[in-house]
């Protein structure tokens, strides 16, 4: 295959990636608190070996290097759930999996068996000692104060008894955080900080910050220039066997 048909192919390649990127978006337009990705593309010069000029002996590839996350928020719905939790601000719930911590803005939570608050999944989550935060079975009203302190009454009546306060991290570099099962984040060699200024809002949840109409707009684009490269790679073959039919033709 000659230069032209590795250019076609190099944009392919890298548009063939950024499809999937747009699919897993759209397919998680309704999870909430997550984060569209996009990719970046980069131009990689390579040289040739022929004779010319120094200047005209660069071949221009697209290259993808990164998929970049967005990190604007979502918009918070109602959903008077007392499980149901919002970040309003910068941060992350830390929960506890089994390959350690783990970060989302997921805060549709529930009990479970042993009366831990978990994911929808069974992940902890984790109180400020990075415990997991438990609620007894004599529980009635749950209640969230805008600092995370998660508090209850007794069914009875009473005072109401503190539990904990959740653990809202963030971090120096958002974009190095590495995606792991269903929107989990991992930090790697990050530190996790505490969250100035992040605030809980009980009963809400953070929708996913995917614009359905963009996306579906970048799907068509995408899918054109796909097509469009698939056409370039055709025409160079086509071009090429003329070629070497028409040469044949001329030594015999």
């Amino acid at each position: 295959m000659e230069t032209p048909g590795y250019v076609a192919l190099s944009r392919q390649a890298a548009l063939r990636r950024e499809l999937n990127v747009i699919s897993n978006n759209i397919a998680n337009m309704d999870t909430p608190g997550y984060r569209g990705e996009s990719m970046m593309f980069v131009e990689y010069l390579a040289n040739t070996k022929d004779k010319a000029p120094a200047g005209l002996r660069k071949i221009s590839y697209v290259q993808d290097i990164a998929s970049v996350r967005d990190l604007s928020e979502g918009a918070k719905t109602a959903t008077d759930n007392p499980l149901d939790l919002a970040i309003n601000g910068e941060g992350y719930f830390a929960v506890q999996s089994e390959n350690g911590e783990r970060y989302t803005r997921n805060g549709a939570f529930m009990l479970d068996a042993d009366g831990q608050i978990v994911t929808t999944s069974g992940l902890p989550l984790l109180n400020d000692n990075g415990q997991p935060m438990v609620i007894p079975a004599s529980a009635g009203r749950i209640d969230v104060a805008r600092d995370g302190t998660v508090s209850y009454h007794e069914q009875a009546g009473g005072d109401a008894v503190q539990v904990g306060r959740i653990r809202l991290v963030q971090f120096e570099n958002e974009y190095a955080l590495k995606k792991d099962a269903e929107v989990l984040l991992r930090a790697d060699d990050q530190a996790a900080l505490p969250a100035e200024g992040a605030e809980i809002l009980q009963g809400f949840i953070e929708k996913s910050n995917v614009k359905g109409v963009v996306e579906m707009t970048k799907l068509i684009q995408t899918v054109n220039s796909y097509q469009s490269a698939g056409k370039m790679v055709e025409s160079e073959h086509e071009r090429q066997r003329r070629a070497i039919q028409t040469l044949a033709g001329r030594s015999a």
